[in-house]
């Protein structure tokens, strides 16, 4: 089980499980001669629009934490690349993040103030764009098989660069992760109470409740760096977590076709964390003992559903 296993999960955008949200009624247009006044803003709507973009930046930068994951499975980091490696993979390519770093440094400056959160994006993305340069360098040595030529003389003057800038930047990422799980816990609540008082607790209330829980277990999941599970916190997770499977499961029952192919994603995960919970609990929480393998398919189950999630609703019948 490697270090990043547990960090590669995407984010849910918040938006998503708004934007279908019926349309209030407008106020009529002012008259020509009347006074012009500004929107009220809406602080609710303002939090969203602030994560989302956090989220974004996020999600689409995680193709470099899945670079540098693909780069440690073949290179031994403490003595760099040989050429005598049995197999040399190379990097993945980076995306463009250009649109996505312009909305999240817009949003630091942006209400409402969130200093903690504010600053470690800001962090975060001078790590990404100190790390990015190299990286991409890198994979166009390794497509090319440079190395080949010059007998790895360049893959080691890159590998210094790597070994400083991608640990920076994976605990830039780290510290942007946890205060983003604080803020947006403290939107999901919002976002919650907010769905049931417009609509009740109807099929988007239901996604947006199962996301919500199922991403606190996700939560504590084990890393290399904490590789034993507080079996406790993780039970009582898990716990609600099935809870809110389960009234899914009763409202999908009562009103058919409610949530597209959605719909048996969060069972599916739920039965296998509720292996995984096995597995732990004769481990004593230690996934070293023989869980650990299952954290890559359940992180994998749970970004497809992430990815569902987004429009889970938008095809309903």
């Amino acid at each position: 089980m490697r270090a990043t296993t547990l960090r590669t999960t995407t984010w849910l955008m918040l938006a998503a499980l708004l934007a279908a949200a019926p349309a209030r009624a407008q106020a009529p247009a002012p008259s020509p001669a009347g006074p012009t006044t500004k929107p009220e803003s809406d602080p609710a709507q303002e939090t969203i629009r602030k994560l989302n973009a956090y989220v974004g930046l996020l999600n689409r930068t995680l193709r470099a934490q899945e670079s540098l994951s693909r780069y440690q499975s073949w290179v031994n980091m403490k003595t760099g690349p040989t050429g005598r490696e049995r197999t040399i993979y190379g990097l993945y390519g980076l995306y463009d993040v250009r649109g996505e770093i312009a909305k999240a440094e817009a949003a630091t400056a942006q209400p409402p103030a969130m200093p903690d959160l504010d600053g470690a994006v800001k962090s975060y993305i001078a790590a990404y764009q100190a790390l990015a340069p190299t990286v991409t360098e890198a994979e166009g040595y390794y497509e090319r098989q440079d190395y080949r030529a010059d007998k790895m003389e360049q893959g080691k003057a890159l590998h210094a660069k790597l070994a400083v800038a991608g640990p920076a930047f994976l605990a830039a990422r780290a510290r942007v992760e946890a205060a983003l799980r604080v803020e947006k816990e403290k939107s999901d609540a919002l976002e919650l109470a907010a769905l049931e008082a417009r609509e009740g607790r109807k099929a988007r209330w239901h996604v947006a409740n199962v996301m919500t829980a199922c991403r606190k277990v996700m939560d504590l999941l084990p890393t290399d760096a904490e590789p034993v599970v507080e079996m406790a916190a993780f039970e009582a997770a898990l716990g609600r977590y099935a809870a809110a499977v389960k009234d899914m499961d009763g409202y999908s029952a009562a009103n058919p076709n409610s949530f597209h192919v959605f719909e048996s994603r969060p069972r599916a995960l739920l039965g296998k964390l509720r292996e995984f919970d096995a597995k732990l609990a004769k481990a004593k929480g230690d996934a070293r003992r023989g869980a650990g393998r299952d954290v890559t398919w359940i992180v994998n189950d749970y970004n497809m559903m992430v990815s569902t999630a987004q429009t889970a609703t938008t095809f309903s019948r």
